[in-house]
């Protein structure tokens, strides 16, 4: 992207969005469009857009109305809802680092949650009844394995949170580099592993990669982790992993989602379910919007914008 751009209107979902934004150039015109059939302007005529954070495709579906569309920044870390679907010219960018704190603090939360029984005791607090204490003493992290599937910018932010905890880490991405494995060594680590912490986008590479054999692959007692995307994992594998009793998962995100009630996932005992809230917290928008002011004054300016997603990735 080269020369500058005299006149930009912008969308974003939330009001608050302005001032979070900081100092703006000349010529962008801020509007807020907090849902697809809550529209301020002709769609034909907004140059930068802000979709709704984790917008479905519902939101997708208005790009073609978008005559004058130059860029799309999400909030989501993922974009694969948006992958393949912006129109020639139109570049997709991700909100990668935004959510680095949010959910690799998620990942630690829900490991110590379920490895220390907090599920259970909060089960025992709710019917008022001390005695949950006296079961088998819950297990610990403390000299774990841990090994995490996506090395990129929330995998390392998790590999940091977790070190203090006398934890072994080990970490894999799409391709071996320096201190990280390949995927295609996955086999080998899985049987290792206490702990296997999923946070991979979601691509036709990802989807079903936590299948049948991954999980029997996992060693006996092991913990699933799935901080990424629902179809990343195989929904009836897991279920009849889980069954089992022999591994347990703790998992943000669902396939289907929502997960709808009377699901099999609900009932287990050796599951911890969150409504993908890993991301949600406090410091979103001012971490999202410090990201899209930046990104506005690249593209007013005519220079590169960050976190491109190209691939899926």
């Amino acid at each position: 992207m080269s020369g500058s751009v005299a006149a930009v209107k912008v969308w974003i979902p939330h009001e608050e969005g302005r001032a979070l934004m900081g100092p703006l150039p000349d010529g962008v015109t801020v509007e807020i469009a907090p849902r697809v059939d809550e529209l301020p302007s002709d769609p034909a005529t907004t140059v930068f857009w802000v979709p709704p954070f984790l917008a479905q495709t519902d939101s997708v579906g208005l790009l073609p109305k978008m005559a004058s569309l130059r860029v799309v920044q999400l909030l989501s870390a993922g974009a694969d809802v948006w992958a393949g679907h912006t129109p020639p010219g139109v570049s997709l960018h991700d909100a990668r680092g935004v959510h680095d704190s949010s959910t690799s603090e998620w990942v630690v939360a829900a490991i110590l949650s379920y490895l220390r029984s907090f599920p259970l005791f909060a089960r025992a607090q709710a019917n008022h009844d001390w005695t949950a204490r006296r079961a088998a003493p819950t297990d610990e992290l403390a000299g774990k394995h841990v090994l995490i599937v996506g090395a990129g910018s929330i995998g390392a932010a998790t590999t940091a949170r977790l070190e203090p905890f006398e934890v072994r880490v080990t970490s894999v991405a799409r391709t071996a580099r320096p201190g990280v494995h390949a995927v295609s060594d996955l086999p080998d680590l899985l049987p290792t592993a206490d702990v296997v912490v999923v946070i991979v986008p979601l691509t036709e590479a990802t989807r079903g990669l936590v299948s049948t054999s991954f999980l029997a692959a996992m060693k006996d007692g092991a913990l699933l982790v799935n901080a990424a995307r629902g179809p990343v994992v195989d929904t009836d594998a897991l279920v009849a992993a889980l069954s089992t009793g022999r591994i347990g998962a703790a998992v943000d995100v669902t396939d289907p989602e929502p997960l709808p009630p009377g699901h099999p996932l609900w009932d287990l005992p050796n599951v911890l379910i969150t409504p993908h809230v890993a991301g949600s917290v406090r410091g979103l928008l001012p971490r999202g919007y410090r990201l899209v002011g930046e990104q506005l004054r690249r593209f007013a300016a005519g220079e590169p914008l960050a976190n491109e997603v190209i691939g899926g990735y």
